[in-house]
């Protein structure tokens, strides 16, 4: 095998375009911090570092229980659901993608342990939930009803709220507010991305939200996670410290409504659900992203 087609066979088996998420959740911490007064561009680099490495090590245990449970067998792949295929087609194997996961998370870890020594040992803290969280996401917490919360929380805003306190040392309220509305992203990108997989996830033993209410009542609980975010992103310069431009993240607010209305209409219809995942996907991207500008700016 060319030294080519394995890099790209790696990149597709660490669902690579997903670590983009990664990124824009570190920049939120770091564009907080640094409009706070913390400016540290090597500390910054290497928090994104860290903060993928982590997101790599989820993705790759996603990936080995629902290889072994034989979920990704049963699932109908779409770009931005049901797995990369690439165990089920040969390509890795369970012991290679192990080591990986391992190595990703151990890397991450260290990465943590070293703001743990320069910055504060809080760090620890979020360290020990993410580590759950990575660890036991798939295995345990989504077959528990709180898998999409636990990773909204662990995932989405502690990742915020982390990297911040390891550039500053502290936390405010300003950035713990802030930090909520990319965890509720967090959460329902993992949510809507549920709906096309949910009979072969409850056939494989997981029980989430989408299996729980229903792919209808889903569809409304996830309209009503865009309009909980959109309205804390609107009410946060007017309750906190928060500047103004935040607002630019607004934006986004017509992509969020066509994919909510999409959801609303074809939750039971995977083939017409697909562009809403899609435009899920970009509400979150650039939403996150918009929220690091105003902060930036």
């Amino acid at each position: 095998m060319k030294k080519e087609n394995k890099i790209a066979i790696w990149l597709q088996q660490i669902r690579a375009p997903f670590l983009i998420l990664a990124v824009m959740l570190a920049l939120i911490g770091i564009a907080a911090a640094f409009r706070d007064g913390y400016t540290h561009w090597l500390h910054a680099g290497l928090l994104i570092i860290g903060v993928v490495l982590t997101h790599i090590a989820v993705n790759l245990f996603n990936e080995l229980s629902d290889y072994k449970t034989k979920i990704d067998e049963n699932t109908t792949r779409t770009p931005f659901s049901g797995g990369s295929g690439m165990m089920q087609a040969g390509k890795t194997n369970p012991k290679a993608v192990t080591a990986a996961a391992y190595t990703a998370m151990f890397l991450g870890g260290t990465i943590g342990i070293y703001f743990c020594f320069v910055s504060s040992w809080f760090i620890l803290g979020f360290m020990i939930a993410g580590g759950i969280a990575i660890r036991f996401y798939t295995s345990h917490l989504a077959r528990w009803l709180v898998g999409e919360l636990i990773s909204g929380l662990t995932l989405g805003t502690l990742v915020v709220l982390g990297v911040y306190l390891s550039l500053t040392g502290q936390l405010n309220i300003n950035i713990v507010f802030i930090s909520i509305p990319p965890g509720i992203l967090t959460t329902l990108l993992l949510f809507l991305n549920e709906f096309p997989d949910a009979e072969a996830d409850k056939a494989g033993g997981r029980y989430h939200m989408v299996i729980y209410f229903g792919k209808k009542k889903s569809a409304k609980i996830y309209i009503s996670g865009l309009v909980l975010t959109y309205t804390l992103i609107i009410a946060a310069p007017f309750v906190f410290a928060v500047p103004y431009t935040v607002l630019i993240a607004l934006l986004t607010l017509p992509i969020a409504l066509k994919a909510g209305l999409t959801a609303l209409k074809h939750h039971s219809d995977t083939p017409k659900l697909i562009p809403a995942l899609g435009m899920n996907v970009m509400v979150v991207l650039l939403t996150d992203l918009l929220l690091a500008v105003g902060c930036f700016i």
